[in-house]
């Protein structure tokens, strides 16, 4: 059964239009806001076949301000080398081998970013089944496997996200929290759009943004047109 907020909030949105990213961004920070800082997702529908090797998309992509999450980050590097050294200098809150190897094999939790420099995959290849499903693992695509932990470091921590299709065709991406003023979710959005139409396999043809919409944790989705943004691009 939808809350009083959730109906006030369909209230305020056209479900069968799609609006230009701007104005979306205006429904959305119309919307009642709930009890705690909700974080502000971007939904999107593509045209491509999950099943196929060469219809996987996936990237990152730095926010212009931010996520607004503390990223807690972990950084696979041997003691006493100048990547650990460095990562710790970054910020990073975990930094450690064979220790926090042992830990994630034991199930823990506290953290949001895995960084890898190449020479620790060997063993870090190895977690594949504990932090793949959590998508924790390092991987060169996405730049957290690097001997620039430092780099590495600073980036997630500023707002730099993950994006990756899942077996539906579909990628969530957050591109803010509620707190954020409209402009900064519109060019955190705006960011994205561009990012993941850049992101499209040479193999797909026709649409690739099949939809896309804005909404926040605990609100309606408000449909976006990405069309002029594509076309810019």
């Amino acid at each position: 059964m939808p809350s009083k907020r959730y109906k006030k909030a369909l209230e305020v949105v056209d479900k069968s239009k799609s609006y230009p990213l701007k104005s979306a961004v205006e429904v959305l920070t119309k919307f009642p806001k709930a009890k705690f800082n909700e974080t502000v997702d971007l939904a999107f529908r593509l045209g491509v076949d999950p099943k196929q090797s060469d219809q996987m998309v996936r990237g990152t992509v730095p926010l212009p301000h931010g996520s607004g999450k503390t990223v807690r980050v972990l950084v696979f590097a041997k003691p006493g080398s100048t990547a650990a050294d460095a990562a710790k200098a970054a910020g990073a809150e975990h930094v450690g081998f064979d220790d926090m190897i042992k830990q994630c094999v034991e199930g823990w939790p506290d953290f949001d970013v895995a960084i890898a420099t190449p020479d620790a995959m060997s063993e870090v290849r190895k977690l594949g089944k504990v932090l793949g499903p959590r998508g924790l693992m390092p991987n060169p695509k996405t730049g957290t496997v690097t001997e620039d932990t430092a780099k590495a470091v600073r980036e997630v921590k500023a707002g730099r996200v993950e994006f990756k299709i899942d077996k539906a065709g579909n990628i969530h991406v957050p591109v803010g929290k509620a707190s954020f003023a409209p402009p900064q979710i519109e060019e955190n959005a705006r960011a994205v759009i561009e990012a993941v139409n850049k992101a499209k396999p040479p193999s797909v043809k026709g649409i690739f943004i099949q939809s896309c919409t804005l909404s926040a944790t605990m609100s309606p989705a408000v449909r976006v047109d990405v069309r002029d943004i594509v076309a810019a691009a």
